[in-house]
């Protein structure tokens, strides 16, 4: 008896006779049979419990043979049937090959020629199952709000879907605008944790002092400005996913209390002595090598080692082929609609320079220059004239200032170099003025987090204050 796995054989035959013999010789070759003596019989038998290969006599008492193949490969298309008849029915035989069946065998047979056939036909199922899911991960352009078809992008998609079901720890890295946090939720949303709570906390864009009441809460009074008890990320992610995204600026000093949480699963507010059990799955990220922040003595090894479960590493856009067209047509008929525009193509030389272009600023980058395209002009298609400098990282905000400015942000006046806070305000207002007041919408133009524009207005705003103050002394 063979030790491989047993397949379910599917054997159609109205002789009962035969079909004792014919089930001895699949059982030789430790298959399972189920034997019908009815096409719908047959066809029920199927739908309970689909075969991996049908044995089917053309002649049946209640329904045609040819029907019951079709029924079959309606059900299944990969099925793989084999056709047995008698030397007078062979011209009916081959019209069943061309309907689909994967062989035929003249009566009387022996075993070996009906076991040989039979295992021919699980192959080629086999065979057309992984050619179909090849084909379903080429075709897949779009996957948890990533776009994209490259096979990069494919070894992307079947990583996360591996790992969702799982509770192991998951380390994402890759350049700025690679879209991490979209990797993260995409996790999230493929794993069986998808009804509950998604958190994400920058480590880089809270101030040290408030990042470990961010995580972890705090209680009221625990410090100055601590009105009321207040659950910090872990909490609010229990049940769910907490993602700690540019983990590497978290301050060494928060990084042994966040390996306790890591290690044990419980967490302290800020000010309180009790500890509080939470579940949730880590998925951590930055756009820095980890392992050279571990040799360098800024990220804890042992957290590096108990958040770095399951590496996945996203790939730059510029190595993911036409994909930068897919996302670019993607960008532009959202913001086209968003914006109540007419354009809805590309220019063949623009799609040229897209893919031309290294996209240092990865997808972040290209959202921000079709941000711009569809702001500042309208017509049918996106055409050369329409694109801004596709320089580095800052080049669209540079299209944002006044005719002149170089891509590095510092304009010379009447020969004069400009400081640098000034020509950052330049920017800031000139993109705010270009979006409506839109704070979000300028931030992308600028590349920058809708936080620093809010921050840096509110420090102008403080300063006109004071030098009010003084002129009115």
């Amino acid at each position: 008896m063979s030790s491989a796995k047993k397949h379910r054989i599917l054997l159609i035959e109205d002789t009962v006779p035969l079909a004792k013999l014919y089930i001895e010789f699949l059982r030789a070759d430790a298959q399972e049979v189920v034997h019908c003596t009815r096409g719908r019989e047959a066809l029920d038998a199927a739908a309970a419990s689909p075969p991996d290969a049908v044995i089917l006599d053309l002649k049946l008492p209640d329904m045609d043979g040819l029907e019951v193949l079709k029924a079959l490969h309606a059900r299944d298309p990969s099925v793989s049937v084999v056709i047995i008849t008698a030397h007078g029915s062979i011209d009916l035989a081959v019209e069943a090959m061309k309907l689909g069946a994967f062989d035929f065998i003249v009566k009387p047979f022996n075993a070996d020629r009906l076991n040989l056939t039979l295992r021919n036909a699980l192959e080629r199922r086999t065979l057309a199952r992984m050619v179909e899911g090849y084909r379903k991960d080429l075709d897949r352009g779009r996957f948890h709000g990533f776009i994209g078809s490259s096979p990069e992008m494919q070894a992307v998609y079947r990583t996360i879907e591996s790992v969702a079901a799982s509770r192991a720890n998951v380390f994402i890295t890759g350049e700025s605008g690679t879209g991490k946090e979209v990797a993260a939720q995409a996790i999230h949303r493929a794993s069986p944790r998808r009804d509950r709570a998604f958190i994400a906390l920058n480590c880089a864009a809270i101030p040290k002092e408030l990042l470990e009441s961010e995580i972890f809460g705090h209680v009221k009074g625990a410090f100055t400005g601590a009105a009321g008890d207040r659950p910090g990320a872990a909490l609010l992610a229990d049940g769910g996913t907490l993602f700690l995204d540019e983990i590497c600026e978290m301050p060494v000093e928060l990084q042994s209390k966040l390996l306790r949480f890591v290690q044990t699963g419980t967490v302290n507010p800020v000010g309180s002595g009790r500890e509080e059990r939470v579940d949730v799955r880590f998925v951590a990220a930055t756009n820095r090598d980890p392992l050279a922040e571990v040799q360098a003595g800024r990220f804890r090894e042992d957290l590096y080692y108990r958040l770095h479960v399951i590496p996945l590493a996203l790939p730059p856009l510029r190595d993911r082929g036409d994909d930068v067209i897919e996302i670019a047509r993607s960008f532009l008929i959202d913001y086209a609609r968003e914006e109540g525009k007419s354009l809805a193509a590309f220019a063949p030389e623009v799609e040229a320079r897209l893919r031309a272009h290294d996209w240092p600023g990865n997808v972040r980058q290209l959202q921000n220059v079709l941000r711009n395209v569809v702001v500042l002009n309208d017509g049918p298609q996106v055409v050369p004239e329409m694109l801004p400098p596709l320089t580095g990282a800052a080049g669209i905000a540079a299209t944002s200032s006044d005719a002149g400015a170089p891509a590095g942000g510092v304009r010379e006046e009447d020969g004069a170099v400009l400081p640098l806070w000034q020509v950052e305000k330049e920017m800031i207002l000139k993109a705010l003025r270009l979006s409506g007041d839109d704070v979000p919408r300028a931030a992308l133009m600028l590349e920058i987090s809708p936080s620093t524009i809010y921050r840096k207005l509110q420090q102008w705003r403080a300063a006109d204050g004071v030098a009010a103050q003084g002129n009115a002394a």
